[in-house]
């Protein structure tokens, strides 16, 4: 073998190489990093049986009137991450925020994460706590999955109330999302890696550093899980077993809608036909991030009290 071909074929193979070490290195560091920290998650909320699991549930406030919390697609941990809304909540309702089997201290599930099924295992946690009548209040793909809730127990619902929530029919609404490479990079150890490098993503947001690092935790044990995984691929299929659908035309909507979003073509249009679809709709535009509540909470937790004030 000539000497320089001898050379590039060596210098070919590390640079193969190195790549793949680094690779073995933060999987190995994830793997390790993920069992230590599991030791230091700590309970909050109460565990309530449903399906022969636990569901975890956050319920503060001791108001009149109930109000359901349910969180959007990959929220690792809702009954933290609703902290804002809740502390603004609490004063005037009894606020309920439902885990979903795969989020939070909640239990992993097989059961497939359909809208039916999703909705079913929440209502089983409220019936386990007695509750049966209340405002549904959700964000993003809990849009998606009041829906489905609505023509399920129609009867127990005084309004739904969305934050920033999906709607059927949305642009990109059957596009997959690649969970084999999310799961891949998260085994890696390269989702870790490039949250270490990244912002604070709670920078300036009204929660504690202790609710801050359980937040950091939870997402590290539950966004690439089995079950918040299916829930993904299961997200176009959720859509379209929504497709067309409108609430009960009796049943009123409060609509908070981010006004100045560019990610779905006609938002604020698709968000004022489903309000007019019913006889009573609303719909509030504010000028904020896709999770509204981490910012927005006051104003509304103002414009939902007035809302249902207002109801006969």
């Amino acid at each position: 073998m000539r000497k320089p071909l001898k050379i590039g074929l060596i210098t070919a193979g590390v640079i193969v190489a190195i790549p793949v070490l680094l690779l073995g290195t933060t999987a190995a560091v994830n793997a390790v990093a993920t069992r230590a920290e599991a030791s230091e998650i700590t309970s909050y909320g109460q565990l309530v049986p449903v399906d022969g699991k636990n569901m975890n549930v956050v319920v503060t406030g001791a108001g009149s009137e109930t109000i359901v919390l349910l969180p959007g697609l990959g929220t690792a941990a809702p009954g933290l991450d609703f902290e804002p809304l809740i502390a603004e909540l609490s004063p005037r309702y009894r606020v309920v925020a439902v885990e979903p089997f795969g989020t939070g201290l909640s239990d992993a599930t097989d059961t497939e994460r359909t809208a039916e099924n999703i909705s079913r295992e929440v209502h089983g946690a409220l019936q386990e706590l007695g509750i049966d009548r209340y405002v549904l209040m959700g964000h993003s793909i809990a849009g998606i999955y009041a829906l489905e809730y609505s023509q399920l127990y129609a009867n127990e619902l005084i309004a739904f109330v969305g934050i920033d929530s999906s709607v059927p029919d949305q642009p990109g609404w059957d596009e997959p999302i690649p969970t084999d490479a999310l799961v891949a990079v998260n085994g890696l150890g390269i989702t870790r890696l490039l949250s270490s490098l990244a912002d604070d993503p709670y920078k300036g947001l009204p929660y504690d550093a202790k609710t801050v690092k359980q937040m950091s935790l939870l997402t590290t044990k539950n966004a690439a899980a089995p079950t918040m995984v299916n829930e993904m691929k299961n997200t176009p299929s959720n859509f379209a077993s929504v497709s067309g659908k409108t609430f009960p035309k009796d049943l009123p909507l409060l609509l908070f809608v981010r006004a100045d979003d560019t990610d779905v073509d006609g938002w604020l249009d698709l968000h004022e036909q489903q309000a007019a679809s019913v006889d009573n709709g609303r719909v509030i535009t504010l000028r904020g991030e896709h999770y509204l509540h981490h910012t927005l909470s006051p104003q509304i937790v103002e414009d939902t009290s007035a809302f249902l004030a207002a109801l006969p």
